[in-house]
């Protein structure tokens, strides 16, 4: 299959954070079967395996390279500027300049994992910074690090993750929820920065999604896992990926600065 032939995105380089597992994985496939060259990452080379998806981060890449798509993947903490500063130049020299970031890392995971208490007035301060620096830092130094060169060169999309967390007030999982909402609220103000260049953010927020770590790690409610004709169930991580990888396309040229709620309707509320 040539190059031409491989898809809408055929010929762009994307980043996706997170993407050595979990929903930043399907996001990558996502991608990839839409024709783009794909850099995945994850925080530790052996971060792939805690739950059981892939051995290594070098593996999870490898399982990607379909359709002639060429991938890399990068190591490293977000939310140090001197190592996103590395890992976005060594996805420059393997693959090209950036076309497409997907900020997908993040998670509610405090010090020595879920916080507990997670509530607005319990949280551990440590547990809480850590949170806010994982997902909306994060996130941030990301964007810093790789927007600049699509305003240059006057073309990019950039797709946040946030969270159905970010839009209701609720008694758990606070600080994870404050600092999406700020990823989304940081999108509609990166989507400003970048409108005069061609320059598109937007962000999607998902609902729960049958991702390996969230099987493992929550009390399933038995109902929600039917993948019946409702939509009152959790997500197939594959929705969400396609939500994502929509917006990065061509079909969403003049889409910027808006946050997608892809949660089978859950929330029915404007704004």
């Amino acid at each position: 299959m040539s190059s031409e032939e491989r898809g809408e995105l055929s010929g762009q380089v994307a980043l996706v954070t997170g993407s050595g597992r979990g929903l930043g994985n399907h996001i990558a496939k996502a991608l990839i079967a839409m024709g783009a060259d794909v850099a995945i990452h994850d925080i530790s080379e052996e971060a792939p395996a805690q739950f059981g998806e892939f051995e290594t981060l070098t593996a999870a890449a490898a399982a990607l390279r379909l359709n002639n798509a060429r991938t890399t993947s990068v190591v490293g903490d977000i939310t140090q500027e001197d190592t996103v500063a590395r890992m976005v130049a060594k996805v420059e020299a393997d693959l090209g300049k950036i076309d497409i970031l997907v900020n997908c890392a993040g998670g509610d995971i405090g010090m020595k994992g879920k916080p507990n208490p997670n509530d607005a007035l319990n949280i551990d301060m440590a547990d809480a910074r850590i949170i806010v620096e994982r997902n909306f830092f994060g996130t941030m130094i990301m964007c810093r690090a790789i927007v600049p060169g699509m305003i240059e060169r006057e073309r990019g999309s950039v797709v946040n993750i946030g969270s159905v967390n970010a839009h209701y007030g609720l008694d758990n999982e606070v600080a994870y929820s404050c600092a999406k909402a700020a990823v989304l609220h940081y999108t509609r103000c990166l989507a400003n920065a970048g409108r005069a260049h061609g320059v598109r953010v937007n962000a999607v927020s998902p609902g729960p999604a049958k991702t390996a770590r969230f099987m493992a790690t929550r009390q399933l409610d038995a109902k929600a896992m039917d993948n019946g004709v409702s939509l009152d169930r959790y997500a197939e991580p594959s929705e969400i990926a396609d939500a994502v990888a929509m917006l990065c396309s061509p079909k969403a040229r003049y889409v910027s600065g808006q946050v997608l709620r892809v949660d089978g309707g859950a929330l029915l509320f404007p704004g």
